[in-house]
């Protein structure tokens, strides 16, 4: 017998109604907890089985909180290793900010030192007026760089490349390393002479010059560059004018060396066959030369030799040398 709700009656238990096949009875004996039960409040079986499934959620709850370093309510964990943690990844994400900020400041400031030293290149270029194809020697306003700076003693001109710089000579080899002719901190310094040479130059045996390579592509880069044959041979003409004169030499031989070779800084010798001898040991550790650079060492009496550093590993100088062609000239 059925009433309205669908309950049924079973005779043999003595009345008590039970539940459909599927039900929740049914459920239970599948070992099916279910987590909303008919009466909340219940005692029994389903009682338990719902303070059970509260306990389970419970325990994920405070697992994920353990995993994770913030709770479902926004709070941070509480386990010490993890609070430390947070404070390292703290600390390396602002030392990281820091090294950015430091390297952007220095890039911009090593910019900044490039700029100022063409500026100043810019302005005592208008003191010469040169031919770029090499044609003819620099024309230089004497009087003009002698007020910015007395100790102005040559120009030196590689034609087709940026080398076009006045020469100073100060007591010492260290003053024009980082001070530009009007007395200032530059990057680039000046061109300048050995201070043992004599003034104006090509006086001595051999005459020095020096100049920085700067990574921009200014100075005495283009002199390091001619390690390379095609580069050397694409030169042809080197110009050196004085007040008094004009010299115009030709590239012999480049070699590397570092910066503790004093054999270098060798001035006069007391012999031409000395001379000579000094000039062909240096020509078997060359880089680039002459084909016929043996013979013209013999041949000639002077070498202009042009001094700037390399960025090669068990080095440092680039040595530059080369003869004046009206003394080599067959």
């Amino acid at each position: 017998m059925s009433n309205s709700q669908g309950k049924h009656f079973d005779q043999s238990s003595g009345g008590e109604p039970t539940l459909p096949h599927g039900t929740a009875n049914d459920q239970r004996a599948a070992g099916f907890i279910p987590v909303v039960t008919d009466d909340p409040s219940s005692k029994g079986a389903a009682g338990a089985g719902a303070r059970s499934s509260r306990h389970g959620r419970r325990m994920k709850c405070d697992n994920y909180r353990e995993a994770d370093p913030y709770d479902l309510s926004g709070r941070r964990s509480r386990d010490p290793r993890k609070r430390r943690n947070r404070i390292i990844s703290t600390v390396l994400f602002i030392v990281g900010i820091v090294l950015i900020v430091v390297a952007a400041g220095m890039y911009g400031y090593s910019q900044w030192q490039y700029h100022e030293q063409d500026v100043e290149n810019e302005k005592l270029a208008t003191y010469a007026t040169v031919d770029d194809e090499g044609n003819q020697p620099p024309v230089v306003d004497w009087a003009g760089l002698k007020a910015v700076n007395p100790e102005v003693v040559g120009w030196v001109q590689i034609p087709n490349t940026v080398v076009s710089f006045p020469v100073y000579q100060a007591s010492d080899n260290d003053k024009y390393l980082h001070t530009n002719a009007e007395g200032t901190y530059s990057l680039g310094g000046q061109v300048f002479m050995d201070y043992q040479n004599q003034a104006p130059g090509i006086l001595d045996q051999q005459t020095i010059i020096y100049g920085h390579h700067l990574r921009n592509g200014a100075m005495f880069k283009p002199i390091a560059d001619m390690d390379n044959q095609e580069a050397f041979d694409s030169v042809s003409t080197v110009w050196y004018v004085t007040e008094d004169a004009n010299y115009e030499l030709e590239p012999l031989f480049l070699y590397y060396t570092d910066e503790n070779d004093t054999n270098v800084r060798v001035f006069d010798w007391t012999s031409e066959e000395e001379f000579h001898s000094y000039l062909s040991d240096l020509l078997a550790k060359s880089v680039t030369s002459r084909s016929d650079a043996a013979e013209l060492i013999g041949k000639t009496s002077h070498v202009l030799t042009l001094c700037t550093c390399n960025y090669i590993d068990g080095y440092g100088r680039t040595i530059l040398v080369c003869v004046p062609k009206s003394e080599v000239a067959s």
